[in-house]
């Protein structure tokens, strides 16, 4: 299989990542330098193209690699008919020789993204004869859409059989085979391509046709950890940080499981204990709020009497069901209009009104329109809310009654 570097054209880019894809410097000629304006006439930087680079352009799910050429950087790349574009924040003179410099740190992070996918997908399609439908390198985490549903344990088992590989250490080779070599092998990614066909080849992991970058060998990978697998149309989304942002997502949730141990004064492989009784406990008090604030509205039910025509009450925080059984027991008390208020005039109020002679879903709408209000219902009960004041709420319905 001859090695090749998939230019096309006399106009095109060549391709230096091709060469060698840790490469982090480069020379080259700007063949030409023009300001970018969108179709309404907004400037956004200049479009720079170079007889050749190391800048990857965005494609295949990766975003374009970043970096700086004599300096002024550039903030994306892309690639249209084998011409590579370098977006920058200043136009670069034509003809001029220039030194490019690749944003080495985030390139070699989407390499480690990039090949773990491979090796993810790879294993997916082997275990259980699913295919990768959808992949995005993101900023923060790795995205892949299967066309079939994992189990928990078989997305446990994908990690665990993805580490070993990289463990293991399988050298990542990058293969250039001829058409009649193509059709004798078993790759994933079989779409029809015009031109050469570039295939990455990670042992007996996988075979994938790909254009990006990739590392040397996967143990460059370092780590490779699954941080959530959802179902998605039918199939799985699976999200996935490998390398250094394997690293920071283990530092950062180390960080957070600390801080809760010492919050809850628990050692960090005991905090799921420690939650438990912490919602034991909560719940607990939660009853014990209930039973109290049942205690209180009884109480305030022995103060009303048959010929009230509006009883209302206004309380900062009370339980909804708590708050609907006072309703419902003062319109078996009175005729007249009955209805609880909870929260204050700076918030607002959340309301339940009740009355089982008036008709009470004409009333609620005219002190919604009055009072800044809504909600709805039918009659005998609604339920809303309103920004108001108590003393404005009052003189309303004491009018209605």
């Amino acid at each position: 299989m001859e090695e090749k570097h998939l230019a096309s054209g006399s106009d095109a880019t060549e391709k230096l990542y091709y060469h060698d894809s840790h490469s982090r410097e480069f020379t080259a000629t700007v063949l030409s330098s023009e300001e970018k304006v969108t179709a309404k006439g907004k400037k956004e930087g200049y479009r720079v193209v170079l007889d050749r680079t190391l800048f990857f352009p965005e494609g295949g799910g990766q975003f374009g690699d970043q970096g700086w050429i004599d300096g002024i950087k550039v903030t994306d790349t892309h690639e249209k008919n084998g011409v590579i574009y370098h977006e920058t924040e200043a136009p670069i003179a034509v003809g001029a020789e220039v030194k490019g410099e690749l944003d080495y740190k985030e390139r070699f992070s989407r390499m480690q993204q990039h090949t773990g996918e491979h090796m993810l997908s790879g294993i997916i399609h082997r275990l259980y004869g699913y295919d990768n439908v959808g992949f995005h390198l993101g900023a923060a985490e790795t995205t892949m859409d299967f066309n079939g549903e994992l189990t928990s344990e078989q997305v446990r088992e994908v990690e665990t059989l993805a580490n070993q590989a990289v463990w293991d250490n399988i050298p990542v080779e990058i293969l250039y085979p001829t058409k009649e070599e193509l059709a004798s092998m078993d790759y994933r990614s079989k779409i029809e391509i015009e031109g050469q066909v570039r295939i990455v080849r990670i042992g007996d992991v996988d075979m994938c046709a790909c254009c990006a970058p990739h590392v040397d060998a996967t143990g460059q990978i370092g780590l490779i950890k699954l941080i959530g697998a959802i179902k998605y149309k039918g199939g799985m989304r699976v999200s996935m940080v490998c390398g250094f942002r394997a690293l920071l997502d283990y530092n950062q949730k180390e960080a957070s499981v600390v801080t809760i141990s010492r919050k809850l004064s628990a050692k960090p492989d005991s905090i799921a204990e420690a939650v438990d009784r912490l919602q034991k406990e909560v719940e607990a008090q939660k009853e014990k709020i209930r039973i109290l604030q049942e205690q209180y509205l009884k109480g305030v039910l022995k103060e009303i009497k048959p010929e009230d025509t509006c009883v209302l009450l206004f309380e900062e925080t009370l339980d909804t069901v708590a708050v609907r059984n006072f309703v419902n027991d003062v319109m078996r008390i009175t005729d007249g209009i009955c209805g609880a208020f909870i929260g204050t005039d700076a918030e607002g109020y959340r309301y339940i009104l009740g009355s089982s002679k008036k008709e009470i879903t004409n009333i609620s709408k005219e002190m919604n329109q009055t009072l800044n209000g809504r909600g709805g219902g039918r009659s005998p009960m609604v339920q809303g809310s309103v920004k108001a004041k108590q003393s404005e709420i009052e003189a309303f319905l004491k009018a209605q009654s």
